[in-house]
């Protein structure tokens, strides 16, 4: 009998007599003891089988692969108790606190409790955001919460405060800070805000081959809008067959694909979209994608990642497409699901590490884009890489709690951006954007539906079928539209409608 199920016996987990002469793969268990943790109750066959067939369809695909897969929830669903919530921000709070703390400005930083007992000291701390308003005067108040206590911090909106002042403005609910401030009765008054952020000194990685990798946005396979003409010539110019001689040479170094989630148009996903579906039934859905996505070359690796559109739970993390619904797309000998939101990296060698990608749909976006004063005031979900950036700078995807809906894991929050990626990857506002923060390069990929009248009722203006093209030589970024004449004119009474309803609305 094996070591691992022995000293589970020992913590009182049930194991079926059929495991007990049976020689089982020391990886599986560590496998389900990590996944489970002390939720683990029962250990049986099904359990067993059901990881070794996940092994199974995994593993083949990254062997000899450029394509390795760093980080994709796999943990079984289960249910979810108050304590998980606790546990959730705890992990959170211990995981950000650990990189403020590595901060020059933070070197001296006190608990709450120990704060509470000094009186007119220059301060440090790290709080999670409990509360937050602005005063008659224009003053911000904040309530920041530790494992001690908490305490009021007050930012002054004053001419030496002004940077800090407008920090602060943008700071939202349940996100975790560092606050330099003097103590005075019973507050802090802030001098400096600290955010947990990208190093400034992170690495701009480059590889000495030139090759490329491109982003597809939200696909919506399945949908009456899916717009497959444009799409069509996508799948011509990967295929060498459509553009100029630069763009096809272009082509042939393409290397890796990755796609953001939403790859189907779903089924049930708002009310009477049956009436939007040209495929109604969702495995059918799947099984369309799979005959588009099989017609690019096998030597392009392809990444999918999930989104709201497609099979499976809302709440974040989303796991990957499942094998009884999606098992067209898995049977694509260069495809690899991954959960989202997920890590992976590509193009690793010998003497390169290669580049950590965060993938992740963008479930948050439309939150922050509504409820950040600066980035409301700069477009709002026009401009997705003030967003990425943000959420970047708070090293989190979702920091606010209810910005997304989440199921939460009491070991480790799935959220965290406790890898710091060479590129970030969102989708889900069908906008195409690029932007380089502190060496991450941020691309939001566009998508490939027309706009619907329910996007213009909303006032969203969609960008449709502009492809992110990245140079991993140089780190260049290269926007190739697909557009038709026809889809062009289409779009732009579209825009027009969005521009008019706004004047509607004031």
């Amino acid at each position: 009998m094996s070591s691992i199920i022995n000293s589970l016996i020992e913590k009182g987990v049930l194991v079926s007599p059929e495991l007990m002469n049976k020689e089982v793969d020391e990886n599986i268990l560590k496998k389900i003891i990590e996944d489970y943790g002390d939720d683990l109750d029962t250990l049986n066959e099904d359990l067993i089988e059901k990881y070794e067939k996940a092994a199974e369809t995994e593993n083949p695909k990254s062997q000899n692969s450029s394509v390795k897969i760093i980080k994709s929830y796999e943990k079984p669903p289960k249910k979810r108790s108050f304590q998980d919530f606790v546990s959730l921000f705890n992990n959170r709070f211990n995981s950000i606190s650990a990189i403020l703390k590595n901060r020059q400005e933070l070197q001296n930083v006190s608990a709450i409790a120990r704060i509470k007992t000094k009186e007119n000291e220059q301060v440090e701390t790290i709080g999670m955001v409990l509360d937050k308003t602005i005063t008659r005067n224009n003053n911000i108040i904040m309530t920041l919460e530790d494992k001690t206590g908490t305490m009021t911090v007050i930012i002054r909106d004053d001419e030496q405060n002004k940077a800090t002042f407008n920090a602060a403005k943008d700071i939202a609910l349940d996100e975790v800070i560092g606050v330099v401030g003097k103590k005075l009765n019973t507050a802090i008054f802030v001098q400096k805000i600290i955010f947990p952020d990208i190093p400034p000194t992170k690495e701009l990685k480059k590889q000495k081959e030139e090759e490329y990798m491109v982003v597809l946005g939200d696909i919506h396979f399945g949908s009456k809008v899916f717009m497959k003409e444009e799409f069509q010539r996508f799948i011509a110019w990967i295929r060498g067959e459509y553009g100029n001689e630069e763009q096809r040479e272009i082509a042939k170094k393409v290397k890796y694909i990755l796609q953001t989630g939403d790859v189907v148009e779903g089924v049930g996903i708002y009310p009477s979209q049956e009436e939007d579906l040209e495929i109604v039934d969702i495995k059918q859905q799947y099984e369309e994608a799979a005959k588009w996505i099989a017609r690019i070359p096998e030597d392009k690796q392809i990444i999918i990642t999930v989104g709201n559109h497609d099979v499976g739970r809302l709440a974040e993390p989303q796991e990957k497409i499942p094998k009884d619904l999606g098992g067209a797309l898995w049977k694509l000998p260069n495809v690899h699901l991954v959960s989202n939101p997920a890590y992976v990296n590509i193009g690793a060698t010998e003497n390169f590490s290669g580049f950590d990608i965060l993938m992740y749909h963008g479930g948050s976006i439309i939150y922050y884009s509504d409820n950040i004063p600066s980035i409301r005031a700069a477009g709002g979900q026009k401009r997705a890489d003030l967003i990425m950036q943000y959420l970047l700078q708070r090293r989190h995807l979702a920091p606010t709690y209810g910005s997304t809906l989440i199921v939460p894991d009491s070991e480790k929050d799935p959220l965290l951006i406790d890898i710091i990626p060479d590129f970030f990857l969102t989708g889900h506002i069908h906008r195409a954007s690029v932007k380089n923060y502190r060496n991450v390069t941020m691309i939001n990929g566009s998508c490939w539906t027309e706009t619907t009248d329910d996007q213009v009722k909303r006032g969203l203006e969609p960008q449709p079928a502009r492809l992110p093209i990245i140079n991993l030589r140089t780190r260049n970024v290269k926007l190739l539209n697909f557009m038709t004449k026809t889809s062009r004119e289409k779009e732009e009474e579209k825009l027009k409608e969005v521009e008019e309803l706004k004047k509607k609305e004031g």
